[in-house]
């Protein structure tokens, strides 16, 4: 039967947006499956690891009669990239095999079941739904995603806190070590809801929003998220778990401060940092009058030292960081100046964008 007769690209864009999710290697065979799905002139692709699906779809302009096999994400994908471009493709289901032509090239796909395919409860309700531009959010997601945990035992640290309250969305992620937070104005009130989107979906969702001013529709389900854009729809479960208060981690009334410029700074801090210890990443940064002196020192007794001029005349202050955690925040940032205001050397430090209050970034000293 014959599934699809269409061009490689009108496959292939479809296709690498679903991949993303999918595992190489999975105790399931059929997750590293993809469900195509074909109706009238509409080809829907699927993926999903169980936590997260993505679907999409294509038109080939050609009627059919319908149909749906699952075959190997990556090995498809594979095969149409290797392609010329412009290739006619034709795609067969023969019992439990997926045939596909391509000019004189061939190629079989062994399938399995669709029925075996693990797709989400479809038409779940909405609990809460809002509407902001894709840019937005990407942007606000790229401010914060670094700070997530990667593999801490605390699973609800591997995700990023997502809270609607009042006019705001906001995102707080933190791996115990260093915090990020940052809000979006909204267009209405909203009442007060919040849920752990895991790792993956966050650095999915980064991935595949636009720079552009289209909408991204956001729905609270029961125990889901789901995100609507650009013919994506993306669909998490989410982390059951209690995200740490916030707001008792950052700082407020620090009296020790000064601007700088982010490029400048994060030059410096990436020089010095080539002679940092490797396992543990210090830095020191000493700041008296006018003076901001970083050093970085290993156990081959090496050493860089850096001095910038800042606009400085508080007490003098002798403080430790992970130099990693300083070098993700002013990577991630985009403004020119940064803000960096001090506790004492046992406490956070509070990195800002000066004259915005919708962007923090807490990290903890570290003895030196």
């Amino acid at each position: 039967m014959k599934l699809i007769q269409t061009d490689k690209e009108t496959l292939l864009k479809p296709l690498q947006t679903v991949t993303g999710i999918v595992e190489r290697r999975h105790t399931l065979p059929i997750l590293s499956n993809v469900l195509i799905e074909r109706k009238n002139e509409e080809i829907s692709f699927i993926a999903t690891d169980l936590e997260i699906q993505i679907t999409t779809s294509a038109r080939d302009g050609t009627i059919s009669e319908g149909g749906s096999v699952t075959v190997a994400a990556k090995k498809l994908q594979d095969i149409l990239r290797a392609l010329p471009e412009k290739t006619e493709v034709v795609l067969e289901i023969d019992e439990n095999r997926l045939h596909g032509k391509a000019g004189k090239s061939r190629f079989s796909l062994q399938t399995l079941p669709v029925e075996d395919f693990p797709k989400f409860p479809e038409n779940t309700e909405s609990q809460v739904k809002i509407t902001v531009k894709q840019k937005e959010l990407k942007q606000l997601l790229f401010l914060v995603q670094y700070a997530m945990a990667q593999q801490d035992i605390r699973y609800y640290l591997n995700g990023l806190l997502l809270l609607m309250e009042e006019n705001h969305l906001k995102v707080i992620a933190t791996d115990g070590h260093r915090l990020a937070f940052a809000l979006l104005v909204l267009d209405a009130p909203q009442e007060k809801r919040e849920v752990i989107l895991p790792r993956k979906v966050v650095l999915e969702l980064a991935k595949q929003l636009n720079e552009t001013e289209e909408p991204v529709i956001v729905e609270l389900l029961q125990n889901q998220v789901r995100f609507t854009f650009s013919n994506v729809v993306l669909i998490s479960k989410v982390i059951d778990g209690k995200f740490p208060d916030y707001n008792r981690v950052i700082p407020t009334g620090y009296q020790k401060q000064f601007n700088i410029n982010r490029l400048l700074l994060l030059q410096t801090l990436q020089r010095a940092s080539i002679l940092s210890n490797e396992k543990f990443r210090g830095v020191r940064l000493i700041l008296t009058t006018g003076n901001l002196r970083i050093v970085c020192s290993n156990s081959e007794q090496e050493e860089a030292q850096e001095e910038l001029e800042v606009q400085y005349d508080g007490e003098a202050l002798d403080i430790g960081f992970n130099v990693t955690y300083l070098l993700d925040v002013l990577n991630n940032l985009t403004g020119e100046n940064v803000q960096c205001s001090f506790g004492d050397a046992n406490s956070s430090a509070l990195i800002t964008i000066p004259g915005n209050e919708d962007f923090k970034y807490v990290v903890m000293p570290m003895r030196i």
